[in-house]
């Protein structure tokens, strides 16, 4: 037993020894030479992960720089957007700083940009139903615009344009080489978007966004640059002024350790980058609030009929004709579908379906789309989707009368037994839903590629040959389905021509 014990000890001692070598030589090598970290930086792990990194060299340049002269609210936290309270209809300058290297965009130098500066909302959920709240908005305040540009005070600012059918927005052309300031002014408050309860509620905020185009080939401004915004709240006149008087007492009894949690105010609000608004750069184009049907030159004796659709409200006599090719196809690409969208008058949803594709939004149901857009705008989604059209009130079918040679010349084929030119009359269907007389002769002049302008009367060959002149009362009394033969005559005066149904 004492033998076992002792070599026990034995074994004990020869372990503890070796174990005392193995770790001798720790406290000599680390006190060799001084610990570096860049030695350890420089192992193979993490010279992979850096390399992983952009160079500072490549880091984006943004093209523009946008400023707006007001002040930051100092009581916004470190890591969140920064907010800027303006006063209602007040005038505030915006910079528009060329923010270009020297050899960038070189295509650009000496010539115009497009800019479009919008007041949109902040919120998503307001986003959603962006339309109706305008408007509502619209009908509290006939005749007022959201945003207005403040020409006199405005500097380099060029083709100012604004549209009746989009209050919220301005568009302009500069020139980067030169100065540019563009003074907005915006005239509704963050409050009228709130719903109304006990008073003193919170208003929502809204963005500045500025959008910059280029010139492409074709001379459209269309092209996108650079875009950035801001977010701001918008009080009744001094408002703004008084709640950043209020922040800024608020802030200074506030202990150093908290203000290191806050922003501090600057003098100027940056427009930060973002992703461009949906909305095509080309709807400023025409400035007329109610389209003109436009015209071409007939060439050939087929004509182009609009279809069933073209009576339908969401077709409100743009003048074109709307066939197959207007429905959404499955194949549709997202910049596909984008555009037909904002054809169909549903701009106000093309950031929410930024993303979908033309099978994507097939997918949705009615239910899905109602929920989404609400139940006005996501039925006629729905319906557009489709292609369900109004049923129209009223069909009458033209015919354009042949000329009297030609009618001859049939005549004595048919005498003769010849009917290799046998007559095949072709009616083109005319469908209304206004039941008025300006309807059937705005859809004639589609028909038959007649400038509407220079369709003086419209008649209808009653008794004996005689011209009664078609009234609204008149449409009303037609037969469905009722047949006509048109012929055209000059007008007595020279200018112009009248029609006649027979």
């Amino acid at each position: 037993m004492a033998w076992v014990l002792k070599m026990d000890e034995v074994i004990e001692s020869g372990l503890a020894h070796d174990f005392d070598a193995s770790l001798s030589g720790i406290g000599q090598e680390l006190g060799a030479s001084a610990y570096s970290m860049s030695d350890v930086l420089a192992l193979p792990i993490f010279k992979q992960e850096d390399s992983s990194l952009p160079p500072d060299s490549e880091t984006k340049h943004p093209p523009f720089q946008y400023v707006m002269c007001a002040a930051t609210s100092p009581a916004v936290k470190l890591h969140d957007e920064t907010l800027t309270y303006l006063n209602q209809g007040q005038s505030y300058e915006i910079r528009m700083l060329d923010n270009r290297k020297i050899g960038d965009m070189p295509e650009i130098s000496g010539k115009l940009v497009k800019s479009i500066i919008r007041v949109v909302f902040h919120d998503r959920r307001l986003q959603y139903t962006e339309h109706q709240q305008l408007e509502g908005w619209k009908w509290n305040r006939p005749g007022d615009r959201l945003l207005d540009l403040d020409i006199p005070m405005s500097v380099g600012v060029i083709d100012i344009k604004t549209n009746p059918s989009q209050l919220n927005a301005v568009e302009f052309l500069w020139d980067p080489g030169k100065r540019t300031s563009a003074f907005i002014q915006v005239h509704c408050i963050s409050t009228e978007f709130t719903p109304r309860k006990h008073g003193g509620e919170k208003g929502v905020p809204f963005r500045i966004q500025v959008d910059t185009f280029k010139q492409t080939e074709n001379g459209e401004y269309t092209d996108h640059l650079h875009s950035a915004s801001c977010q701001i709240k918008v009080f009744k006149p001094k408002g703004a002024d008084r709640k950043q008087k209020t922040d800024r007492e608020k802030m200074e009894k506030r202990t150093a350790h908290e203000k290191e949690k806050y922003q501090p105010s600057y003098d100027t609000t940056i427009l930060s980058e973002c992703s461009p608004w949906p909305d095509t750069p080309t709807a400023f184009v025409n400035n007329s609030p109610t389209p003109t049907p436009t015209f071409t030159s007939a060439q050939h004796s087929t004509y182009s009929v609009p279809d069933s659709n073209s009576s339908s409200p969401n077709h409100q006599g743009d003048g074109t004709s709307q066939g197959s090719g207007d429905q959404l196809q499955p194949s549709a690409t997202i910049q596909e579908t984008q555009q037909w969208l904002l054809k169909h008058r549903f701009s106000t949803y093309t950031r929410l379906f930024s993303n979908f594709s033309g099978a994507d939004l097939l997918k949705l149901t009615r239910e899905d789309l109602v929920q989404i857009c609400g139940p006005a705008d996501g039925i006629r989604l729905y319906n557009a989707l489709k292609s369900r059209s109004v049923r129209p009130r009223l069909t009458i079918y033209v015919c354009q009368e042949p000329l009297r040679s030609i009618q001859l010349e049939r005549q004595q084929d048919a005498t003769n037994g010849d009917n290799s030119n046998g007559a095949i009359y072709v009616y083109h269907a005319i469908y209304l839903e206004e039941m008025a007389a300006s309807e059937v002769t705005r859809k004639l002049a589609l028909v038959f590629n007649i400038p509407l302008h220079q369709i003086n009367q419209v008649y209808r060959q009653g008794p004996t040959g005689i011209h009664i002149l078609v009234s609204d009362q008149m449409v009303q009394n037609f037969q469905d389905e009722s047949c006509f033969l048109v012929t055209t005559i000059k007008a007595e005066n020279g200018e112009g021509f009248h029609i006649i149904l027979k």
